[in-house]
């Protein structure tokens, strides 16, 4: 059985205040059977790792460089994020993909990194609005998916996310059909790509414009395995129901 996972992504947001707002869901958490984790801006991650020490809630990064150590002036190695208490790492989001060019072999690349540190890759995969409305979407996000997982990964410590580019903090949400849709498709594909069982066991999140109002209906799709949410992770009032809702499921 594959455990449910709601993350959040506070992208470029939050500053030492913002910590405060770990403290309602600190005080819920131990009744979740859902995984929880939050991914802070690398400026916050050593502190919210202190925060959440013991607590049950994990911290994750939103990026890293594919080198343990280098001349990479403003980069951040996995082992380096390791060390400040992160536990998993977002790697090829749309935004990094688009705004700076992250390529499937980068992608690729971070996650063997990220793996070799002992850290759980959250690889993002997904189309843009032409792409779905030209027919494609199923066949851009195979490429991302064949491209962008590391061979033989440990099914245990790999996630893939599903965020449609369209979707991400527009408002807009797929069809249910259409996530039901696509996360097979994902599923189908890891299982050909590693293996039946090692395909089964990996979680695919659900990404963009995930809110309470909609998310016990998408995580109740087959194959979502939890969500990827972006600003309605910002605030415990809007986190902690979309924690509830897959609770609820």
């Amino acid at each position: 059985m594959r455990r449910r996972l709601i993350a959040g992504n506070w992208k470029m947001n939050g500053v030492r205040d913002s910590l405060t707002e770990l403290d309602p869901i600190v005080a819920e958490c131990e009744t979740f059977t859902s995984e929880v984790l939050i991914c802070p801006p690398a400026t916050l991650l050593p502190l919210m790792a202190n925060r959440l020490s013991g607590s049950g809630v994990m911290v994750g990064a939103q990026d890293c460089h594919p080198n343990p150590a280098g001349t990479h002036t403003g980069d951040l190695s996995a082992p380096m994020l390791a060390d400040a208490g992160a536990s998993h790492v977002i790697l090829g989001h749309s935004e990094r993909r688009t705004q700076h060019g992250e390529t499937d072999s980068l992608v690729n690349a971070k996650a063997s990194a990220t793996a070799r540190a002992g850290l759980v890759p959250i690889i993002c995969v997904g189309e843009t609005r032409g792409e779905r409305e030209a027919g494609i979407a199923l066949d851009i996000v195979a490429g991302q998916v064949r491209n962008s997982v590391p061979a033989e990964p440990d099914p245990e410590a790999l996630i893939v996310a599903y965020e449609p580019v369209w979707a991400i903090g527009t408002g807009l949400v797929p069809s249910l059909s259409d996530i039901a849709e696509m996360h097979a498709h994902i599923r189908s594909l890891l299982r050909k790509e590693i293996g039946e069982s090692g395909g089964h066991r990996i979680r695919i999140l659900y990404g963009g414009s995930v809110n309470a109002g909609n998310a016990h209906e998408i995580l109740s799709v087959a194959n979502v395995d939890g969500g990827l949410v972006g600003g309605a992770s910002l605030k415990a009032r809007d986190f902690l129901p979309i924690i509830r809702q897959s609770e609820a499921g």
